[in-house]
């Protein structure tokens, strides 16, 4: 028996499991900052939505009004419509206002039945212009336009300005970050945790809800010719915002 060669191969046997011992115990050490990087980098977070609001007073006023007119020909209804649109348009201008635009045009058949039998006894012709004007100035020429010629007030909305709306919705996306910070502070205090930074933000947008809009439609006859103010009072219009903060801790 080779005592030489048995010893050789429990001496290489040995080496072999020392080597492998070894092999592991530079694997372990090698990944142990690797999985400590990794529960690094495995953040918890907390999600929250901020809401922010912001009251503007409504200095402008949105008016739509128009002409109405009706006769036996399609052609005398049109040309008297656009004989008093024209001055009604006009004087419009002449005030300065903003916007303003045409926003319907007609001329329909007006029909009667007799005996169930429909036939047209003459034809009707409108035609609507909406603008905007400072709400202190909207009574005075919605009775200067019914002495123009106008025969409708189809309806008036209130709006603040686009600069006071654009500073509104600066203020309403500020507080909606405040409100999300304040409530991630709140929970995370209250489970003894501490906030560190904010890894990502969305912002929802900053949006104006149109305010209450009042019904305001009226037909003139030369009776409304009078001397008397139509009183016209303005409201307040809101802007919202939500932000949406995502907080690490």
């Amino acid at each position: 028996m080779n005592t030489n060669a048995i010893f050789g191969s429990q001496l290489n046997a040995g080496n072999r499991w020392k080597f492998l011992f070894l092999a592991l115990l530079v694997y372990i050490s090698s990944t142990q900052p690797v999985l400590a990087q990794q529960k690094e980098t495995m953040l918890r977070t907390l999600s929250v939505n901020g809401r922010g609001m912001e009251t503007i007073p409504t200095t402008l006023s949105q008016v739509s009004l128009g002409v109405e007119v009706q006769g036996k020909t399609a052609q005398q209804v049109q040309q008297e419509a656009a004989r008093r649109s024209s001055a009604v348009v006009a004087l419009v201008k002449s005030r300065n206002v903003q916007k303003l635009q045409t926003t319907g045009i007609s001329l329909n058949p007006v029909y009667s039945y007799d005996n169930k039998v429909q036939r047209i006894t003459g034809y009707a012709a409108s035609n609507v212009v909406s603008f905007r004007i400072p709400t202190e100035r909207a009574g005075t020429l919605l009775d200067e336009a019914v002495k123009a010629g106008a025969t409708q007030i189809n309806g008036i909305s209130f709006v603040a300005s686009d600069e006071a709306i654009t500073l509104a919705q600066q203020q309403a996306l500020k507080k909606a970050t405040q409100d999300a910070q304040q409530q991630a502070q709140a929970v995370l205090s209250t489970l003894g945790f501490q906030p560190k930074e904010v890894v990502n933000i969305q912002i929802n947008g900053a949006s104006t809800p149109p305010p209450p809009r009042p019904v305001l439609r009226a037909e003139y006859s030369k009776a409304a010719a009078l001397d008397a103010s139509t009183p016209i009072v303005g409201s307040e219009q809101q802007v919202e915002a939500t932000v949406t903060l995502q907080i690490s801790y």
